[in-house]
């Protein structure tokens, strides 16, 4: 499951992605002081992630704007919050252009282009600059959808990441530290998301061994955008608390990943564990990952659904096969 292109399915502007950190550099409003109104004012509103950690939407965004457009003409701090309010309540469209134009979210420019912006990405996570990071961050999910960030950054940065070590360029410290910093975005990205369909979770596990989890994540995080509820187990899922997982959770899709020959191998031996399951039971086994994307022999060995080479394939193959194993009638 590699990246590729994808249908546009943006996040809503209700919609809970941005940290705070985040939001501090696109507003130009200390961090600090978010904090202060939030407790003054209990404006901002912030949704929080498992972890505590504030979380704010592109509507949000909007109003940060609007109100630090309206100080920044002179008015007071809790004035503008009120008039703020008074606009919301009166039904008017907060105009941020006219107080403060480069609060609108122009079409970037070419040297601000997605290419651009992943390579400068890249390069920042090569020298370990975390802040440089978080700040191109910010400036790619300010005009791009989460799906073109994870398919055409995160993925072909990543695969970067992993050119340059083997050439020793960076070294394992730096390849790790940018695997963390990855996964930690992904990691936040699948906790949050739009209202989930009302099925049972989709089961995502890497086979046993299997320590490479970010390809996982991503297709996670990609379905969670897509509104389907999933139960992310992560790195080398032992296929005996697997299937006991899969006893007792009664999921309609549990999808494998591995990377080596090695780690696909561990995977053959699910049959056995599956017949603990009742048949009525049973979910249905998708897998993939870049060792069954390599080897047609693993492929026809391996008891299950394909999910094909790319991440836009194995969201549509998944997608299928819920539509299939579901009563649930989808839009």
């Amino acid at each position: 499951m590699d990246s590729g292109e994808i249908q546009n399915h943006h996040v809503g502007a209700d919609e809970p992605i941005y940290n705070i950190g985040v939001v501090s550099r696109m507003t130009g409003i200390p961090v600090a002081t978010l904090r202060i109104w939030e407790r003054r004012y209990e404006f901002p509103h912030a949704g929080r992630t498992a972890g505590g950690h504030r979380l704010y939407s592109e509507q949000e965004l909007t109003r940060l704007r609007w109100v630090k457009a309206t100080i920044d003409e002179g008015m007071q701090t809790s004035q503008a919050i009120r008039a703020l309010r008074s606009h919301e309540r009166q039904g008017r469209v907060l105009e941020t252009s006219a107080l403060m134009p480069e609060a609108a979210a122009p079409a970037p420019a070419a040297s601000s282009s997605l290419e651009s912006l992943r390579h400068r990405f890249t390069e920042a996570l090569e020298r370990t600059d975390l802040d440089q990071a978080d700040q191109l961050l910010g400036e790619i999910l300010a005009f791009y959808p989460l799906e073109s960030v994870i398919l055409d950054v995160f993925s072909p940065g990543l695969a970067a990441i992993g050119d340059a070590w083997r050439a020793g360029r960076v070294n394992v410290a730096t390849e790790h530290l940018a695997s963390s910093y990855l996964r930690q975005r992904l990691t936040l990205w699948l906790m949050t998301g739009p209202p989930t369909y009302p099925i049972r979770p989709i089961v995502l596990a890497c086979a046993p061994n299997e320590w490479h989890e970010i390809g996982l994540l991503m297709l996670g995080v990609l379905l969670r955008r897509r509104r389907w509820p999933v139960a992310y187990l992560g790195q080398a899922a032992p296929l005996s608390d697997l299937a006991k997982f899969m006893r007792d959770t009664r999921p309609p899709v549990v999808v494998l990943a591995a990377m080596t020959d090695e780690t696909a191998r561990g995977l053959l031996d699910l049959p056995r564990w599956l017949q603990e399951i009742p048949h009525s039971s049973r979910p249905v086994i998708a897998f993939g990952g870049r060792a069954f994307s390599l080897s047609p022999e693993l492929r026809s060995q391996m008891r299950g659904v394909y999910l094909g080479a790319t991440l836009p394939e194995g969201v549509e193959v998944i997608e299928r096969l819920l539509r299939e194993s579901t009563a649930l009638t989808l839009p």
